[in-house]
């Protein structure tokens, strides 16, 4: 999993000036109750399907569902033209997709819903992840990088936070590094005493702060980029270990040649996405809701140049 951001995102540039900051939370402070969690809030107002889905599917691999999407990139691909010759350097699809996706949470909260233990939680905060290598080369070592985004956060506030970070990453070693180089020396016998260990830690929500917002298993969405290596974007697995409910990989940019109406070849820029969703945190009907949003920002991206009108936030 790689990213053509690292080539683009110069580390001797001078450090952003920061994304937005707000005085007030986006959503309502709630006093952690008896089963909440550090990262989430126990759904407590589900019907009992809901509730019963992972106890039938207790395992994220078993709750895959996956879907293809094709999206017009007409405008979003003019809009970051505009944005590098305005001066933001290395600004790109991907900050369109992230914010898009950023936005979609706003407006649908479910979709930042997991699964843990069992039970279903909203999550606190919207955490993406990536893994990225620290240099476009074979041989270059791969890392993670977790950003937290607000749901109040506009395509810039997205391209700022997520720049940080990627600058970071590949210039610094950071913790995602020092613990899986710790892990990796270990016995096989004691590495696999240890994962066992974390995910009994994590099933009643007991996994250290160090470890669930170090590794590139616990967020609200992973994103990769199979464009920045020439091919097709891929359906790629959720992980069990953690709590990951959407992974989402796209492709290269390509042409489409269509008809329209009146019997006319015209053409358009489009990005393929492959999504793989844990079917447990919501339904159909709501999935299909949330992606069809997802890919009207994206088609659409003046409408992320402005923080949303109103956050909403998820059931009790």
């Amino acid at each position: 999993m790689t990213t053509e951001v690292q080539n683009n995102i110069s580390t001797e540039a001078e450090t952003p000036k920061g994304p937005k900051t707000y005085d007030t939370p986006a959503y309502k402070v709630r006093k952690r109750r008896f089963g909440d969690r550090r990262d989430g809030r126990k759904l407590r107002t589900l019907d009992g399907l809901h509730v019963a889905t992972p106890f039938v599917m207790k395992d994220r691999n078993d709750a895959c569902n996956q879907f293809a999407e094709e999206v017009n990139i007409d405008k979003a691909d003019e809009f970051v033209r505009e944005q590098l010759m305005a001066g933001n350097e290395g600004f790109s699809l991907l900050h369109v997709i992230l914010a898009a996706y950023v936005r979609t949470i706003s407006q649908y909260p479910y979709l930042n819903r997991f699964v843990s233990g069992q039970r279903i939680f909203a999550r606190h905060k919207i955490e993406v992840l990536m893994v990225v290598k620290k240099a476009m080369n074979l041989d270059s070592p791969e890392t993670s990088i977790n950003v937290i985004f607000d749901p109040r956060d506009t395509v810039f506030d997205v391209y700022e936070r997520f720049n940080e970070q990627v600058i970071r990453a590949t210039t610094t070693k950071n913790e995602t590094d020092g613990i899986a180089n710790g892990f990796s020396k270990l016995p096989r016998f004691i590495f696999r005493a240890a994962v066992s260990f974390i995910k009994a830690l994590d099933y009643f929500g007991w996994c250290p702060k160090s470890l669930t917002e170090s590794l590139p298993f616990w967020g609200s969405m992973i994103i990769t980029s199979m464009g920045s290596l020439g091919i097709k974007p891929i359906y790629h697995h959720l992980y069990n270990l953690g709590n990951l409910p959407v992974f989402i990989s796209y492709g290269t940019k390509r042409k489409v040649y269509e008809l329209d109406k009146n019997g006319n070849v015209t053409t358009k820029k489009v990005v393929d996405l492959k999504v793989v969703t844990d079917e447990r945190t919501c339904d159909g009907f709501q999935y299909a809701t949330a992606f069809r949003a997802f890919k009207k920002y994206m088609e659409n991206p003046a409408t992320l140049i402005n923080p949303p009108e109103t956050v909403k936030e998820d059931i009790d």
